[in-house]
């Protein structure tokens, strides 16, 4: 495939070019349709709304509210009328709109603050929230603000005002892009190889996008889907096209032809990327043993933009390959290739200094990395889910003008009003001791209506004060049943503690599932138990170091004002599940492709401390220049404006980064140096019985070793060790060749920063072995391979050369 992407790079490129731009003539022809469906069955609020909607269809819907403010006078003189009341007439006609609930009628005392100077109005429309029609909401927020003037101020609050007053969108996904592409220009020294991954993560994000848009006609899909889409899209799109371009880069710096280095490329990177692409769709679909039907359309939509994401990066990628050709290189690179012809990448400065470094002190590195986890992981246990309010919202949106005034005039409480539906007629012994539980600062009682009785009880405090879920409590355990009533408490506070509250029950079993699911896909791969169970305690980790970096900044309140967000609250009911997924997912590709690489060198040499060594060297730079593509992609979010996107992309961020920086660059090589062989262990039955899963083939395939006589013959073995100067100093950079007895040469290798080396054996026998460094002379003696490796340290002395006959 990947070679006929390359060939008929054109072809490819419009296929992806006319299904963006369809998809897109598409989606914004239709529209979008998205809708929120928090089907929470047997709870109470939901059988609070229930008998909401059976007695008032046309006011079982969200209520919003209209706030105005006098700067002098009083909100009941002629001249403020004059404009609310015509106003509140029109939005009460608009249809959709059930009812419309004005202070200056004769019961509408309460709804003016006891200074007369702030009013408010409500506005009940016939659906909930996240299906009322954009539209209606614009033509009530038009023709409320309408009737401002200089001294009158006219706000407007609610959950369906939230949905027009969302901040522009682009800038924080052109920061993330922009911030991606330094990141990859340093990384790669060339404008083109910069932009391959980005155009890719372009493609696969925009299809993903408007394939989504399209979806929200035919299922229930959240807007909260498309920012998820976007945040994972573009984090997962950049990373896998930078896996196979690094790839494909180094196969032409070995001399390999354009095209043959781009097949490599995705027979092995390629291969990686679609596992990776494969346990990230797993981890979303994760979510649906939750049994929450909102999060349907959120598994939907990031598994859509996953998937074209990946689809992208294996057949998009070989075609934009095919384009540039050697210009994937950068200049210099190009020019001394030409010069000084092909030669092999090695692993060498920071990243080969820092592996020999943990594989010396494998025990300080573990205990110093989970010492630093574990102190980030301790605000977990003070971890508080629940619903941000619009206190939250930036100071400039109407929704924080309007619940700074209600705060201002009657209290934070009114910001979510409690629903205590009755079904009957509720007794006055009800109410009376509705308004004297601790906690309540008002109680109205509307009329009844097909036998069914709703109260209005306004908390106190916000909607988002622990003391506000407490209260729901008391109700539902002490006052209701106390009364002796059937009632049930509901509106958009109590569903949203709910909610808060499935979720944490089901959690367990979400963590479980996608903990289980990554052991079985590690054991298929790598043929390992130690390894998957290292993971899955890894994944642990991570999790909870993140969710304590999250109620540090967003429940604690540390760092808001330097993110320029608004006060601090509890966690987002929602975070924990998707959070979870998607950190499992994207900790799944670092972990693939750094153990891949500590396996292969494990079958070559069964060396346990070389084989971590090396893969700790050659894949760390790589890992770590994908993870700080994805921190800037996820902290771009915090421009978005959005509350809950910001905390989505800090928490995303924090994960990634201390996943990266810490646990597979740190704690798992330690680890696995101090496991040694164990790592690699897999009872023989169980060995039998597992089918066998190839993460990422074999990089070349060479002819059949021959034996020093000539004869064709299997590879025997490995000779390795260090070359080091006679005070015990690593020699970087060392020449190190394998001859036959006759001198024929069988490979060639160069040391690495702590003066390790490999050259492959094809059969046992007798070798020349030769090392030679340009300042330090040269030695060469004879090595006898048996059946296994052979491990030969080598000693140079400088001007000394030791030849052998």
């Amino acid at each position: 495939m990947a070679r006929w992407c390359y060939r008929h790079r054109l072809v490819v490129l419009l296929v992806w070019v006319g299904a963006l731009l369809g998809l897109g003539v598409s989606a914004s022809s239709a529209g979008t349709n998205y809708a929120e469906v928090f089907s929470l069955p047997d709870t109470d609020s939901k059988r609070a709304y229930d008998l909401m909607e059976r007695a008032f269809p046309e006011r079982a819907g969200d209520t919003d509210t209209v706030v105005w403010k006098v700067d002098e006078g009083s909100v009941r003189d002629d001249s403020v009328r004059s404009r609310i009341e015509p106003a509140l007439t029109e939005i009460g006609r608009m249809e959709g709109v059930g009812a419309v609930t004005n202070p200056y009628g004769e019961q509408g005392a309460a709804q003016i603050s006891e200074d007369g100077r702030i009013a408010y109005a409500q506005v009940t429309f016939a659906e909930q929230a996240d299906a009322v029609p954009k539209e209606l909401v614009q033509d009530v927020v038009d023709t409320a603000q309408g009737a401002a003037r200089d001294g009158l101020q006219v706000e407007l609050g609610g959950q369906a005002i939230t949905r027009v007053q969302e901040p522009p969108t682009g800038t924080a996904e052109l920061v993330g892009i922009l911030a991606a592409a330094v990141v990859l220009f340093v990384a790669f020294g060339s404008l083109f190889a910069m932009l391959l991954p980005i155009v890719v993560a372009v493609f696969g994000v925009g299809t993903g996008m408007f394939g989504t848009q399209l979806l929200s006609h035919v299922t229930n899909v959240p807007e909260l889907a498309t920012l998820l889409s976007t945040l994972i899209g573009l984090g997962v799109g950049i990373d896998y096209a930078l896996f196979i371009v690094t790839r494909h880069r180094r196969g032409i710096l070995r001399g390999a032809d354009p095209e043959e280095a781009a097949v490599t490329a995705l027979n092995t990177s390629g291969r990686a990327v679609l596992f990776a692409g494969g346990t990230v769709c797993i981890a979303l679909a994760g979510m649906l043993v939750t049994n929450l039907r909102f999060l349907d359309g959120v598994v939907i939509g990031t598994t859509l933009t996953v998937v074209l994401s990946v689809l992208a990066a294996v057949t998009l990628l070989p075609a934009l390959l095919g384009l540039l050709g050697h210009r994937v290189l950068s200049r210099r690179q190009r020019r001394r290739l030409a010069e000084q012809g092909p030669r092999t990448e090695t692993a060498s400065g920071l990243a080969a200094r820092w592996s020999a470094g943990v594989q010396r002190r494998p025990r300080s590195v573990a205990v110093l990395a989970v010492v630093l986890m574990a102190a980030l992981a301790v605000p977990l246990l003070s971890l508080r889910l629940g619903t941000v309010d619009q206190g939250n919202d930036d100071a400039s949106m109407t929704t924080r003008k309007a619940y700074d005034l209600l705060a201002e005039g009657f209290g934070p409480g009114f910001n979510g009003p409690l629903q205590v539906v009755v079904d009957g007629e509720a007794s006055d012994g009800l109410v009376t001791v509705l308004k004297e539980t601790e906690g309540v600062a008002q109680v109205a009682a509307v009329p009844p209506a097909n036998g069914v009785t709703v109260i209005q009880v306004v908390p106190a405090t916000s909607p988002q004060d622990a003391e506000t879920d407490r209260l729901i409590d008391t109700l539902r355990d002490d006052v209701i049943p106390e009364a002796g009533v059937q009632a049930h408490v509901g509106g958009v506070t109590a569903v949203s503690k709910d909610f808060a509250t499935v979720t944490g029950e089901r959690l367990p079993l979400f963590i479980g599932t996608i903990i289980g699911l990554g052991f079985l896909l590690l054991l298929l791969a790598f043929r390992s138990l130690v390894v998957p169970l290292t993971a899955a305690v890894m994944n642990l980790l991570a999790a909870a170091a993140s969710f304590g970096v999250l109620v540090m900044i967003f429940q604690w309140g540390y760092g808001l004002d330097l993110l320029g967000l608004g006060k601090e609250g509890p966690i987002a009911s929602f975070l924990p599940i998707i959070m979870l997924s998607l950190l499992f997912g994207l900790s799944m590709d670092y972990q693939v492709f750094l153990v891949s690489r500590m396996h292969e060198e494990w079958v070559h040499t069964r060396d346990n401390a070389r084989a971590v060594r090396v893969g700790l060297a050659e894949t760390s730079r790589v890992i770590n220049s994908a993870a700080l593509i994805m921190v800037c992609v996820f902290l771009a979010f915090v421009l978005s404006g959005d509350y809950g996107a910001a905390m989505a992309g800090v928490g995303l961020a924090a994960a990634v980064a201390l996943d990266a920086f810490i646990l597979r660059t740190a704690l798992v090589p330690a680890v696995m140096h101090l496991f040694g062989k164990s790592n690699w262990w897999l009872p023989a039955g169980l060995e039998k019985r597992l089918p066998h899963l190839a993460v990422e083939p074999a990089e070349e395939e060479t002819a059949a070793p021959t034996t020093p006589s000539g004869v064709p013959g299997g590879p025997s073995s490995v000779v390795h060790g260090f070359v080091r100067t006679a005070d015990g100093e690593p020699v970087e950079g060392a020449a190190v060749t394998l001859l036959t007895s006759g001198g024929r040469q069988l490979d060639r290798v160069v040391s690495l920063a702590d003066g390790a080396y490999i050259v492959s054996v094809p059969a046992p026998g007798t070798y020349l072995l030769a090392v030679t460094a340009a300042s330090l002379g040269s030695r060469a003696a004879h090595v006898s391979v048996t059946d296994g490796p052979l491990v030969h340290d080598v000693e140079l002395t400088p001007g000394e050369v030791d030849a052998v006959n």
